[in-house]
């Protein structure tokens, strides 16, 4: 048992003693119990302790404020951030459910439960909190040093400037100071609001306010007495030299700290009635930064000695500047920095500037890690944890085998009931070269073969479904296997992994007829896949070796331009409505197929001439969907001059389409009848490849 002061503590908030006193049985052992009777009680407790409470177990229905104004005031006060919730309440309806997970809860579980369910929920969540914690506390130092150090480097460049300026080197630390003062002075406005992270950015860009002064000639830099014009004209473009240098760095021109310290650089020197340089700028055509950074630089040159003055006393600056005599501000600007008077005083006193600078930065990085990206990507990851939780626990009620492939990096992992049924690992590296897994399956050729079924799919028809024997244990055992493929979303789209479940097909004899139903039909159209339509039609040729038949083969001419200009869904559809004319084209005793892609094959009987039967089912394929045009192009074969073996028939007719998109065979004509001239025409898929395609009817493309 961990000592007491290593306990996690758990708030338990129920208007029933009873219920309070199963769960404070049920968890005491392990965890201090904390107790509220309602939910005014429980954001008491919250409110005094919330770094110290690990998870919260929070009833619905409750007197005084029930669960769900409990949930809102967590949330709006941030503290569901730190502190998970799971609800234990007999309310289970869909709406209450679907309302406490949009309130930012962990878990719902229903009244009356399984203790050993809650004990497990309740130590999943604490230590994936836990683990959330310290992984916050972990970028939380990486981006403190990350600031510490990027203000380390940028004092450094500044403290350079100053040097070569003469100066004392304060003056980058002075601006900074106020021009973090003025920021928070204007953020209690109403009408304006900086992030602390924005407040961040400008005050550090102010040190490179004077950055430009690096290309200024000494003498005219450090002149004792007034400038001539000629001179002062050279040292205004200190601005623009400035600007110029940040403008041609060869990185980081996107990033917000490099934008802002362009403004400032070019106009810190701009003034608010439009008389300063160097473009003249007036008013709010000033970006606030430059406004800011130009009032701090005026007031620490008036207040500090300069080879050309000496300093001025504080009030004496402070009134110059309130009465216009170095350039206009902003009367905001002007109303902030009298308010600040006594502020600035004592923060430019000599001790004062040797404050440390970390208290900021730990606000900054508080802010950063509470940023809504942030909040988002740990919820998402709470959710998935949750998933898993919950899928694993159905997994093991209902016996199936639930597995999930990953290409990059080549890993397979499983349910854990999976795992302890097969006894080995959950996660499964490069899976293809595991001995054990390939014993399972019955060696690596057969893997290869299932994972070639899964690469043929599209993201169209991305279900394969396939009995296998599977060896585990002492005897095989004959499962159903169903899976789908995941595709990316490039163009073309790229094969990512697989997800799907392995059903032991004895235990579950009801689902036969099902399973056998989905393995012979292709999943996007309805129609039967090229498989199962291959077995029919090889049967009927058989049972009716005389009768008069053909096979034709058709695919869509403007499919790819569905596909690229409207995207797969619409290409979906456009395949669906296909079938659907298809079937409502066709005689009862007609079999079609999706053969793959946008290829399907239709085998019949006839009587007299076929060429009557082959331009009705032509002329109802040809139909438009919405405003886009469909046409097809078809080969027909006739048993009666290929014989009835399915594969020569099949060749032929795929023959006779070949020569319509080569363009040799009926110029103009969008139906061909294969003849003895196209004998020695190749086929452009041969009908091996069609009949070993998988069993959902995915082509290889």
């Amino acid at each position: 048992m961990l000592p007491q002061s290593h306990k996690h503590t758990i708030l338990i908030a129920d208007d029933s003693e009873m219920n309070r006193a199963i769960l404070s049985d049920m968890l005491g052992e392990e965890y201090i119990i904390l107790e509220a009777a309602n939910g005014k009680e429980a954001l008491q407790v919250i409110q005094s302790s919330s770094a110290d409470i690990s998870l919260l177990l929070l009833d619905i229905v409750m007197p005084e404020l029930d669960g769900f104004g409990v949930l809102a005031e967590m949330r709006k006060n941030h503290w569901i951030d730190d502190i998970p919730v799971i609800i234990i309440s007999s309310e289970n309806g869909a709406s209450q459910v679907e309302r406490a997970y949009e309130l930012g809860v962990s878990d719902f579980i229903t009244r009356p439960f399984d203790a050993l369910i809650v004990h497990k929920r309740v130590v999943n969540t604490i230590l994936l909190y836990a683990k959330q914690k310290r992984l916050v506390e972990l970028v939380a130092a990486q981006v403190y040093e990350t600031q510490v150090q990027s203000n380390m480097m940028i004092d450094i460049l500044s403290h350079i400037v100053e040097f070569r300026n003469g100066e004392t080197g304060l003056h980058i630390r002075h601006v900074h100071v106020l021009t973090e003062l003025l920021l928070e002075k204007l953020n209690q406005k109403e009408d304006l609001f900086f992030t602390q992270q924005e407040i961040s950015i400008i005050s550090t860009a102010s040190a490179l306010h004077d950055v430009g002064k690096i290309a200024i000639p000494e003498h005219i830099l450090n002149k004792p007495g007034k400038l001539t014009d000629e001179e002062f004209a050279v040292m205004k473009t200190h601005t623009t030299m400035g600007a110029d240098m940040l403008r041609n760095l060869p990185i980081y021109q996107d990033k917000p700290l490099v934008k802002t310290a362009y403004e400032i650089c070019r106009w810190h020197h701009e003034r608010w009635d439009g008389k300063g340089y160097p473009d003249g700028l007036k008013g709010d055509e000033i970006p606030i930064s430059a406004q800011i950074v130009a009032l701090a630089d005026v007031y620490d040159a008036l207040t500090s000695k300069r080879v050309y003055k000496g300093p001025y006393p504080h009030d004496k600056a402070v009134q110059m500047i309130l009465n216009g005599e170095c350039g206009m501000f902003s009367p905001l600007l002007l109303e902030c920095f009298s308010a600040l008077s006594e502020d600035i005083r004592q923060a430019f006193a000599d001790d004062a500037m040797s404050e440390d600078i970390h208290p900021r930065l730990l606000e900054v990085t508080e802010e950063m890690l509470h940023h809504e990206n942030f909040s988002v990507s740990r919820r998402t990851l709470q959710l998935m944890e949750h998933e898993r939780i919950r899928r694993d626990f159905f997994a093991s009620l209902s016996e199936e085998l639930q597995f999930e492939f990953t290409m990059s990096p080549p890993q397979l992992t499983i349910s854990s009931f999976s795992a302890e049924k097969l006894g080995f690992p959950e996660t499964v590296r490069d899976p293809l070269h595991d001995p054990q897994l390939l014993a399972i399956m019955g060696g690596r050729e057969y893997a290869l073969a299932f994972s070639d079924m899964l690469r043929a799919t599209s993201p169209g028809s991305p279900v394969v479904s396939q009995d296998c024997l599977l060896h585990i244990g002492d005897s095989p055992r004959w499962y159903h296997v169903m899976a789908r493929a995941s595709w990316s979303s490039d163009e073309p789209p790229r094969y990512t992994g697989s997800m799907g479940k392995a059903t032991d097909v004895h235990e579950n004899r009801l689902q036969m007829a099902t399973l056998e139903r989905m393995a012979s039909t292709d999943q996007l159209t309805g129609l039967l896949n090229h498989a199962s339509a291959r077995k029919q039609i090889s049967a009927r040729l058989e049972e009716r070796p005389k009768g008069r038949f053909a096979l034709a083969i058709f695919d869509l001419d403007l499919f790819k331009q569905a596909n690229d200009t409207y995207g797969h869904l619409f290409g979906d559809q456009v395949l669906a409505h296909v079938a659907h004319q298809l079937r409502e084209t066709i005689r009862g005793g007609d079999i079609v197929a999706r053969v793959g892609g946008d290829e399907f094959l239709i085998f019949l009987e006839y009587k007299g001439s076929l060429e009557p039967a082959i331009r009705r089912i032509y002329s109802a394929l040809c139909t438009d969907y919405g405003d886009f045009p469909i046409t097809i192009s078809m080969g027909v074969a006739e048993a009666i001059l290929v014989g009835n073996q399915y594969d020569d028939l099949f060749r032929a007719a795929d023959k006779a389409l070949y020569s319509i998109k080569k363009g040799q065979r009926g110029k103009g004509a969008k139906y061909v009848f294969y003849d003895d001239s196209l004998s020695q025409m190749a086929s452009a898929i041969s009908p091996l490849d069609k009949g070993c395609q998988n069993e959902e009817g995915a082509s290889k493309e």
